[in-house]
């Protein structure tokens, strides 16, 4: 397994490198715990991002190949505005609607779980922010949590997995149920 190794001063490497550990290791639990990503909002984000880059490749290709008399018609104009309606729905959804958001996934049972992160730049603790929410839509647990990168990182920048999934079982419930399950499939396969 190829280790990961990411420059100890830098806050945001530290927080992608802990946010890109979440999504193998919830779709990865074993059997009843297992959650299957929801990609929802990063299509919708994909959406209006590449709307806007189309846009903006076309009205640089009819002032390319048309000049700029072309580029003071109507229809120019309104792609323009179209451009800065989308960007500006964009930057919205990334800052308020999906407001930190690095995993959304349901479980086969029907819950679905939500976690934000979130650091302060040159900062040491990580921030997270976990939903956790039953098929009908209440709440089984809200819980924000907080853990310094060297509880999963080296001093050198080494990440280590293990630990970072040993604080989450730790602080999280359904991860809990999950960890012990895991142990009770390792500890009968010892055994034989």
């Amino acid at each position: 397994m190829a280790t990961t190794k990411v420059p100890i001063y830098s806050t945001n490497d530290l927080k992608s490198t802990s946010d890109d550990a979440l999504v193998p290791y919830l779709t990865n639990l074993p059997a009843p715990y297992t959650f299957t990503p929801d990609h929802t909002k990063t299509n919708v984000r994909f959406a209006l991002g590449y709307s806007a880059v189309a846009i903006s490749a076309f009205t640089f290709y009819a002032d390319r190949k048309l000049g700029w008399e072309a580029a003071t018609s109507t229809w120019v104009i309104v792609a323009v505005c179209s451009y800065f309606i989308l960007n500006t729905a964009l930057t919205y959804w990334v800052w308020a609607v999906e407001a930190g958001e690095v995993f959304r996934g349901k479980r086969k049972t029907g819950e679905t779980i939500s976690i934000s992160s979130s650091v302060i730049k040159n900062s040491v603790p990580y921030k997270l922010h976990i939903q956790y929410k039953s098929p009908a839509g209440k709440v089984l647990q809200d819980k924000r949590i907080v853990a310094p990168f060297t509880t999963w990182f080296s001093t050198d920048g080494v990440f280590h997995p293990e630990p970072f999934r040993r604080w989450l079982a730790s602080e999280i419930d359904v991860l809990r149920l999950a960890a012990k399950e895991s142990e009770k499939k390792s500890g009968g396969e010892s055994g034989r």
